[in-house]
């Protein structure tokens, strides 16, 4: 266990942000319990935080920003933190997500991680292991702050329609899944077109994959196995895989059959009648 005395900022960028947390805190003349009270948290929470025991969220930030008049330093570190407590070999995967301008997705049974709700995002990672879930998933829901920057990639995702149908979590969390993807209907740079099962035999039978697109950097393909990730620009492979993704969307519904499709599932296997 991490203690305060002996914290070093050099250590991490969890550690830095507790450090600064610390520092900030009691330049301020605030006890952990004070400054939990103005924004809202326990005075334990803050220092779990500040001893790098417990992994900062944006909200924390974006409140102790406000409360010690910082110029939105921890807001600006938390992104940093959070990329950090990733699974080392999706790190890389997260920063060429992060510096994308276009994603391109296709995903086999699930929804894709940046589409994903927190009740959702701790049913698949609890599958196996729930240690440490409410870090893991705070974690996991951070990589959709793409989505806020400034200039935000444009990302299109087609989701098997199985994905629609694999219980995650059960029927709340899964009717709230649902509805959030609904909730991208208006946003032109979000979009989620759904392959059916009518499709039969289609481009995307070897695997779930994603394709990256930047402003001056080569395409990268990314596919995943287990507990590695595995991105490559060979031309070649890039090559198909766009090929592919062009027959899958060519084969997938349009955009507003999709939504009537998600809609329909959502109320029809997922409604209030279901949970009777």
């Amino acid at each position: 266990m991490t203690h305060i005395n002996v914290l070093d900022p050099g250590a991490s960028p969890l550690d830095y942000y507790g450090f600064e947390l610390r520092r900030l805190r009691e330049a301020a003349g605030l006890t952990q319990k004070q400054l939990g009270d103005i924004v809202n948290y326990t005075a334990s929470l803050v220092g779990q935080i500040e001893t790098a025991r417990k992994v900062p969220t944006p909200e924390f930030s974006e409140r102790v920003d406000v409360a010690l008049g910082t110029d939105g330093l921890l807001s600006r570190l938390v992104d940093l933190v959070l990329r950090s407590q990733l699974p080392a070999w999706f790190q890389q995967v997260a920063e060429l997500q992060a510096r994308a301008i276009e994603i391109y997705s296709f995903e086999t049974h699930m929804i894709h991680g940046l589409l994903q709700t927190k009740g959702y995002a701790r049913a698949v990672l609890s599958a196996l292991d729930a240690t440490n879930l409410d870090d893991r998933t705070a974690v996991r829901l951070a990589r959709r702050r793409i989505f806020e920057k400034e200039k935000p990639p444009v990302f299109w995702a087609v989701l098997s329609e199985s994905a629609l149908y694999q219980n995650m979590g059960g029927p709340d969390t899964m009717r709230n899944q649902l509805a959030h993807l609904l909730a991208f209907e208006a946003n032109p740079r979000i979009n989620i077109q759904i392959l059916p099962f009518t499709a039969g035999a289609h481009a995307g039978m070897q695997g779930s994959f994603d394709v990256y697109r930047f402003a001056s950097d080569p395409n990268i393909v990314y596919t995943e196995g287990y507990n590695s990730a595995h991105p490559t620009a060979n031309p070649d492979t890039v090559n198909d895989c766009t090929l592919r993704y062009d027959h899958l969307q060519a084969a997938a519904l349009s955009l507003k059959e999709s939504v009537a499709m998600i809609r329909r599932v959502m109320e029809e296997r997922y409604g209030d009648q279901q949970l009777a």
